[in-house]
């Protein structure tokens, strides 16, 4: 018993010690912001989170306003769920890169690929060059 202890404390440390890639997460069902990187939340203003229908398909859309004078370059990640909450990417969709350049507005947004897909989370994280 005491071996499992060790080994789950183990795993715990490990997992404490992990960095977290993500510098901001937007959930477009709770309209909730959650920033993990005081950089980015100084520099990006959301403006606006809507989910809207396309062709039967839920397309999520972000708007984004930088609070900086210089270019921002930044990758995000959409993740999708269904009306109960559940993932239903079989497959994680690669990072896309985008530039929000000084006191510019952006729009990033996905269209679900799978149609039981209602609601959004996406994140956002600084692109380290």
């Amino acid at each position: 018993m005491k071996k499992w202890w060790m080994a789950f404390a183990a795993c715990i440390a490990l997992v404490g010690c992990a960095e977290n890639t993500s510098g901001l997460r937007i959930d477009g069902g709770t309209q909730n912001v959650w920033f993990a990187d005081n950089v980015l939340a100084s520099r990006l203003i959301i403006d606006d989170i809507a989910t809207t229908e396309v062709d039967g398909y839920a397309r999520g859309v972000v708007r984004l306003t930088s609070n900086y004078k210089g270019d921002q370059n930044v990758q995000y990640r959409f993740y999708w769920y269904d009306e109960e909450g559940l993932e239903v990417n079989t497959k994680l969709a690669p990072w896309k890169p985008a530039i929000i350049r000084g006191h510019e507005s952006i729009a990033i947004s996905e269209v679900s690929v799978n149609p039981n897909g209602k609601n959004f989370r996406v994140q956002i994280r600084e692109l380290k060059q």
